[in-house]
């Protein structure tokens, strides 16, 4: 390798912007955990509303408004020659709408729960729709600013950077939740979080030396010409029509955890320190994923189809649980497999996209899977219909396993100019 390629890859892998991504992380995940939707973002809102239909949508909007905008981001992003100037905008939309739900719950309350309910989605749905642009540029700066190599470092080290926040987050969460009535615990730790959600956004603002993208794409003349392109390069790339779908698949998990943290309820007193220790179980699952498998895989493609495995053992597990111990191994479980989730999908996206067309493919990918964020909403009827947990866990593990077969088919990323 000549001086000249090792100086370019020096200033594109700076340690210091590594340092910032992985601080991002940190104080991000310890401020969202507190609404994890695997287990205390479901009690929040069965707090406001008994039905299990209305648990599933609200879990399905903390994540699933970012389907709306991530093409139209995309349509801009693709002629962008810097991306951060706009990612700071989006920080500040999701900062505030963070907030917001904390002081809707706190004034309101229990004195009007419909409305309280009502201002919450809205903050859910303002959070989640932003993060549709977020997406895009986000993966737009691992590009610019890592190598492949040195990206899945990176990547690594916000996992477990994330994930040791969110024990810390579990602990937190733990204490506040018992030692406050509901639901002004609730309200405390969602204005506190946003505090510490904004220090990780203002760290990530301060990245180093964006570098200038010269292959740029023309942006098209309208919306919807965007659109009739984007769904071409879906027609014409196999490939990213095969990862679509194994990634849409893997979001087949949402089906039924909202919903497992409620049939723990039914089985023993869920009490607030048990509630925290179950977060704090699954971010070690992620810790130990993320530092003792994931990190030792590079074939995304391998990451992706193990992922399965340890969602598939998840749900298999929570078929007989009855005690909090066994409740303890369905968290851990879905931990160091939603982590793998997490970098194979973000990464087998960046691999497989020609440099212009990256946001397009991010968007495509993206938005099609993400169809998947809306399982809850599927799930909560199914239970509110048939009233068992042991059918939605049958059918979320006979997605699953579709998913890790069609995971089995994917090649090793080639990027493929079209």
């Amino acid at each position: 390798m000549n001086d000249k390629r090792m100086s370019q890859l020096y200033e594109q892998d700076n340690p210091t912007n590594n340092y910032k991504n992985v601080a991002h992380a940190f104080f991000l995940a310890l401020a969202i955990t507190i609404a994890e939707p695997s287990t205390v973002l479901p009690l929040i809102i069965e707090h406001f509303s008994n039905s299990a239909l209305i648990v599933g949508l609200f879990v399905s909007l903390l994540r699933g408004g970012a389907i709306l905008t991530q093409l139209y981001a995309a349509f801009h992003a693709q002629s962008y020659k810097k991306v951060l100037p706009y990612l700071q905008k989006v920080f500040l939309f999701r900062w505030f709408s963070w907030f917001s739900i904390g002081l809707s719950i706190y004034f309101i309350g229990d004195a009007h729960k419909t409305l309280t309910l009502t201002l919450i989605g809205l903050g859910l749905f303002g959070f989640s729709l932003s993060a549709g642009f977020g997406a895009i540029y986000f993966k737009e700066l691992q590009a610019k600013l890592f190598s492949k190599a040195y990206r899945g470092k990176t990547m690594a080290n916000r996992q477990v950077a994330g994930s040791i926040a969110s024990i810390i987050s579990g602990g937190v969460a733990g204490y506040v939740l018992s030692h406050f009535q509901a639901p002004l615990n609730y309200a405390y730790l969602f204005i506190v979080s946003s505090f510490i959600m904004g220090v990780g956004f203002f760290i990530f603002t301060t990245i180093d030396d964006e570098p200038l993208k010269e292959n740029v794409q023309q942006k098209e003349k309208n919306f919807g010409l965007f659109v009739k392109n984007a769904f071409a390069t879906l027609k014409a790339d196999k490939r990213l029509q095969q990862q679509t779908l194994a990634i849409f698949l893997s979001f087949a998990c949402y089906l039924s955890i909202p919903f497992v943290i409620l049939e723990a309820k039914n089985s023993f007193t869920l009490t607030g320190w048990l509630l925290g220790g179950f977060i704090m179980v699954q971010m070690l699952g992620s810790i130990v994923g993320s530092s003792l498998l994931w990190r030792r895989i590079s074939n995304y493609e391998k990451m992706l189809s193990w992922s399965f495995v340890f969602m598939i053992a998840a749900f298999g597990v929570a078929l007989f649980a009855n005690n909090s111990y066994i409740y303890a191994v369905v968290f851990f479980l879905y931990g160091v497999a939603l982590d793998g989730f997490g970098n194979s999908g973000m990464n087998l996206i960046i691999e497989i996209a020609p440099e212009a067309k990256r946001p397009i493919y991010t968007a495509i990918q993206t938005n099609l899977s993400s169809i998947g964020l809306f399982f809850p909403v599927l799930g909560g009827l199914l239970l509110k219909s048939f009233g068992s947990y042991e059918l939605i866990y049958l059918l979320t593990i006979a997605l699953l396993f579709i998913g890790f077969v069609i995971s089995l088919k994917l090649k090793s990323s080639i990027s493929i100019d079209l």
